[in-house]
């Protein structure tokens, strides 16, 4: 009699120690799926923009370049263009993109912020890039250059930098933008806005002398 309450007793506890391997065996099998789904949320939304812009390296710089024109683009139309790519809407000039987002040091800047410079040093920011992240920015300037990747230390969008701005909350990685402030203040006209649509009121002798600064000018700035 007790040898068949041990022997009852055995196949118990070789039966429960079985549904444990079974179990330890199965949880280590699932195991592998948080690694999975970490490694999906590491395409943020600044590898995205990133990634937009890449594909346009080479496409021609023009001042003044239309909102959605993918032949050619200026500074802004470029920015604007890439972050609109992937669902963040933002204005069409430098200056009025300069006042959106969140303020960000140069020293904090991460992938996806937007950079800011007065490279022609007069207090008018007129230029903007975005920052890829190691000391590297993605932009636009010049005729004859276009879409291209520079270095960002000890360029002259560094020597003239102004400020930055973070358009995506969390460098990108929880895919929400940041709210973008209403203006308050008189929106300037952008400065990509072609002569022609500004309307000249000044004396006749002036007119010659303006006519040529505004082409000195084409001709000789770096951006927007």
């Amino acid at each position: 009699m007790n040898n068949k309450k041990k022997s009852h007793i055995g196949k118990t506890v070789m039966g429960i120690s079985l549904s444990l391997a079974v179990a330890f065996s199965g949880s280590m099998l699932v195991s592998p799926q948080p690694a999975q789904a970490a490694s999906v949320s590491e395409s943020s939304v600044a590898d995205n923009v990133i990634a937009a812009g890449k594909k346009l390296i080479g496409v021609p710089y023009n001042f003044g370049a239309k909102s959605g024109n993918t032949n050619v683009f200026d500074c802004s139309s470029f920015t604007q263009y890439v972050f609109n790519q992937n669902g963040i809407d933002i204005p069409r000039s430098s200056q009025e993109q300069s006042k959106v987002g969140t303020s960000v040091s140069k020293k904090d800047l991460q992938s996806g912020d937007l950079v800011f410079s007065d490279t022609n040093r007069d207090g008018v920011i007129n230029h903007v890039a975005i920052y890829m992240g190691g000391d590297k920015i993605i932009h636009t300037y010049r005729v004859g250059i276009g879409v291209t990747i520079s270095d960002f230390s000890g360029s002259t969008w560094d020597k003239t930098y102004v400020t930055a701005r973070r358009v995506i909350s969390n460098g990108g990685q929880d895919g929400t933008v940041t709210p973008q402030p209403v203006p308050t203040e008189p929106e300037q006209p952008a400065v990509e806005a072609p002569e022609e649509q500004q309307k000249d009121t000044s004396p006749s002798h002036w007119k010659q002398n303006r006519q040529w600064g505004w082409n000195y000018w084409d001709n000789n700035n770096d951006d927007n």
